[in-house]
C-alpha cells in the first residue's frame, strides 16, 4: 500500500509540473497582466550619435513590467544600453503605448509585436521584432 501511495504521489507531482509549465504561454498579454516578462525577437539597432553604430536582424528585446503597474524596462541584445522605466497607456484592448508617443518618437507593444524608435538626447533605439 505505501508503494501504490508513493507511485501515485510521484504520478501528481509530475501531473502538476506538467500542467505549470504548458500554461506558460507566449501569449501573454503585456496590457492586462500584473507581471510580464517576455522576448521579443527580431531587427534592432542603436546609434549614440558619435561612434557607436549596432544593428543587427538577429536581436532580441526582453521585455518586464515592473512593479509601478504602467512602466516597462527594455533589455537588449548585442551590447545596445537598455530602456528602463518608460511609462505606458493601455490603447484598444490589447496595445500598450507609451507616453507622449510622437510621430519620430515611439514605442508600442501587444502580446505579439514590439516596434521601437526612440530618440532621447541625440541617442537612437530601434526595434521591429515579434514574440
Amino acid at each position: 500500500m505505501k508503494k501504490a501511495i508513493k507511485v501515485l504521489g510521484i504520478f501528481m507531482l509530475i501531473f502538476c509540473t506538467a500542467i505549470t509549465i504548458s500554461s506558460c504561454s507566449r501569449d501573454d498579454d503585456p496590457a492586462n497582466n500584473d507581471f510580464f516578462a517576455g522576448t521579443y525577437r527580431g531587427s534592432v539597432s542603436y546609434n549614440d550619435g558619435g561612434s557607436t553604430n549596432t544593428s543587427t536582424n538577429d536581436g532580441s528585446v526582453f521585455v518586464t513590467k515592473i512593479a509601478s503597474g504602467t512602466k516597462y524596462n527594455f533589455g537588449f541584445s548585442n551590447g545596445i544600453p537598455n530602456l528602463n522605466g518608460i511609462e505606458f497607456e493601455k490603447k484598444g484592448d490589447n496595445t500598450l503605448v507609451m507616453i507622449g508617443s510622437t510621430a519620430t518618437s515611439y514605442i508600442r507593444i501587444d502580446n505579439n509585436e514590439l516596434k521601437i524608435l526612440y530618440i532621447k538626447d541625440g541617442k537612437t533605439w530601434t526595434a521591429n521584432c515579434t514574440r
